[in-house]
């Protein structure tokens, strides 16, 4: 049972703008490449870069908490370290959040944008060696099925962004909802090869729409509601490096 690859995202600064790639490079055991580097706390999280440890995604200025945060256009150049977010009304910002100034100039800059909606101090993290500021405590790398999409944008009556759901590969020629029944498989991706830990539980951050910064529907509602879970997507561990591009295939492992 095969599909392909339609897109690749990844999400440098946690709770921010999905960036499409044309192609990565997964790593046996690792999480998508530059995938939730950096992450915002909205005042204080506990969070200790001595002892990563995971921490509730609503530490940390996110769509779930946030909706405004979708207002935010960003970008990340890898090769420089440079991180740039544009919003109407606001002067745009690039810096190097390796650095102090850098992360300031974040700060500050986000905090104008999302004044009224955060608690902050607001303070920009990166997440220590090969930790990130992931979901999820096992799954590194996720995919939504886009026939899943489709079929509960039908059951909502609304055409849904698939961006909603911020997986790191959108695939096209599953049935709806097979995924789901797949915890344990081994799939083939592209030319690497992942084992399915689980699906994607999802929750309010699905409500807002990327474009708008508006919750316009209740999604885990509806999910709910229509099928008895509140899935969309799955995580996958890499246990076989290769490389992933779009129009690759992905299908259960032999």
């Amino acid at each position: 049972m095969n599909a392909r690859i339609a897109s690749l995202y990844r999400h440098p600064v946690k709770g921010f703008t999905p960036e499409r790639l044309a192609s990565a490079s997964l790593e046996a055991g690792a999480c998508f490449p530059c995938d939730r580097l950096f992450a915002v706390e909205d005042g204080p999280s506990g969070f200790k870069s001595q002892e990563p440890a995971h921490i509730s995604k609503m530490k940390f200025t996110v769509l779930a908490k946030i909706p405004a945060v979708a207002r935010a256009r960003t970008a990340y150049d890898e090769a420089t370290g440079i991180f740039t977010a544009r919003a109407e009304g606001q002067p745009d910002f690039a810096g190097d959040l390796a650095s102090a100034g850098g992360r300031a100039g974040l700060e500050a800059w986000l905090s104008a944008l999302l004044e009224g909606d955060i608690r902050g101090p607001l303070k920009v993290i990166d997440g220590p060696g090969a930790y990130r500021f992931m979901d999820s405590r096992s799954g590194y790398v996720s995919i939504v099925n886009l026939a899943s999409v489709r079929d509960l944008s039908a059951k909502v009556g609304m055409d849904l962004d698939p961006l909603r759901f911020r997986a790191n590969l959108y695939v096209d020629g599953w049935p709806a909802w097979a995924e789901n029944d797949w915890t344990g498989r081994a799939l083939q991706v592209g030319s690497a090869v992942a084992e399915v830990l689980k699906p994607i539980v999802r929750c309010a951050a699905t409500h807002v729409d990327p474009t708008t910064a508006q919750r316009d529907v209740d999604l885990v509602k509806a999910l709910f509601d229509n099928y008895g879970h509140m899935f969309c997507g799955i995580y996958l561990n890499v246990t076989q490096g290769g490389a992933v591009a779009e129009g690759d295939v992905v299908g259960l492992a032999a």
